[in-house]
């Protein structure tokens, strides 16, 4: 389970005395103790992995629209701590979909459901969603089923 290798990740880094990776993964337990307060369960749920997968690629999210903003701002110190804290975060993820795959799933899916405008992105983005979230960004993924599903 993700939630094992987090605890397990935090323990190294207490030890190495990596004081950046230990307060990152101290970030995100604190992210996923938060999702189960709001999921109103006191222990793990029984897919555990998906809502981790979840709370991470919500922290990778943030981060990266911070790291938007401080380049813009002109402030690259700024930036390249959030950029250290994503790599953190990201070793913790499953390996994500490479945009080549998800045109397939997205292909396969556009298919079976005989999708053939716009107005079947609802029905693409959920069923791609339900299929492959914890290994896809959706909002990468929102563009190509928009661009297959135009052209």
């Amino acid at each position: 389970m993700i939630r094992d290798d987090i605890k397990a990740a935090q323990i190294a880094a207490m030890k190495a005395g990596d004081k950046e990776a230990r307060a990152t993964i101290g970030l995100i337990q604190a992210a996923v103790k938060n999702r189960d307060i709001e999921l109103r369960t006191g222990a793990a749920p029984a897919d555990d992995d998906a809502v981790v997968v979840e709370v991470l690629q919500k922290m990778v999210k943030q981060r990266r629209e911070s790291i938007a903003m401080y380049e813009q701002g002109g402030r690259p110190e700024l930036a390249a701590a959030e950029q250290a804290e994503v790599a953190v975060i990201e070793r913790f993820l499953p390996q994500q979909m490479s945009e080549d795959e998800t045109r397939a799933a997205i292909e396969t899916i556009k298919a079976e459901l005989g999708a053939g405008g716009m107005k079947d992105m609802g029905r693409v983005m959920a069923e791609l969603k339900a299929r492959h979230a914890s290994t896809l960004d959706m909002s990468k993924a929102s563009a190509l089923v928009k661009a297959a599903l135009a052209g």
